[in-house]
């Protein structure tokens, strides 16, 4: 969003994902961003006026009345808050032509289940119905008007095995440090299924389409 505003402001809970986002903003050029190491409820931080709020595939973890209050006191009177929900990590069962394999999704949950045992992984990244409406609720009550609903038809995207690994890794579910000292092995297990699968390491995926729920204050009507 950075290259759209005067300027821009990252806000995250985990300083190695900041890291990250700055080395990225790095390689792009991009200079008009700064980043704070916070959580939602330590905001406003003094970080001043927005004319956009935007969370991506967050808001579910956060406490949401206050957060969605704080973003209100934050805004400029024509501002918009936007909810970004997409499932990244993985793609969709569809029946797009693919270049290539597509990833061992059920084996991959397989190995995962016999290192860390059954994991509840229902809703973890995705904005279902049902707390959709609990979500759109919330934003009511804290003063705003919507939301609107805006989508992106997912694409096919191409994905190495090191990008698979590394989304594996993502997961709340799956994230490094619940394998404890068996991470290593886990990893090496994980590779050897996706060279079984496709030696070339490379695979093919439908991705779901990305949503955007956009709340507003005022009577604007936001227009793509």
């Amino acid at each position: 969003l950075a290259p759209w505003f005067e300027q821009a402001i990252g806000v995250d809970a985990d300083r190695e994902m900041l890291a990250e986002a700055a080395l990225q903003a790095a390689q792009e050029k991009i200079k008009n961003v700064q980043w704070h190491q916070l959580r939602a409820e330590d905001l406003p931080a003094g970080l001043g006026s927005f004319r956009v709020i935007s969370f991506a595939q967050s808001f579910h973890w956060m406490d949401q009345p206050r957060v969605a209050r704080t973003a209100l006191s934050m805004l400029d009177d024509d501002g918009f808050c936007v909810h970004v929900d997409a499932k990244t990590h993985q793609g969709v069962e569809s029946d797009a032509v693919l270049p290539d394999h597509r990833p061992p999704r059920a084996a991959i949950d397989e190995l995962v289940e016999r290192y860390l045992g059954p994991i509840d992984r229902s809703g973890k990244g995705l904005l279902r119905a049902e707390r959709a409406n609990s979500e759109a609720e919330v934003w009511r009550a804290a003063g705003f008007r919507g939301p609107q609903r805006i989508e992106v038809p997912g694409e096919i995207v191409a994905r190495t095995s090191d990008q698979i690994v590394a989304a594996i890794f993502s997961l709340s579910s799956s994230t490094p440090y619940l394998f404890g000292d068996r991470r290593e092995a886990f990893e090496a297990d994980l590779r050897q299924l996706l060279h079984e699968t496709n030696s070339s390491d490379l695979f093919s995926e439908h991705m779901q389409e990305i949503a955007a729920e956009i709340d507003m204050l005022g009577s604007i009507d936001w227009k793509p």
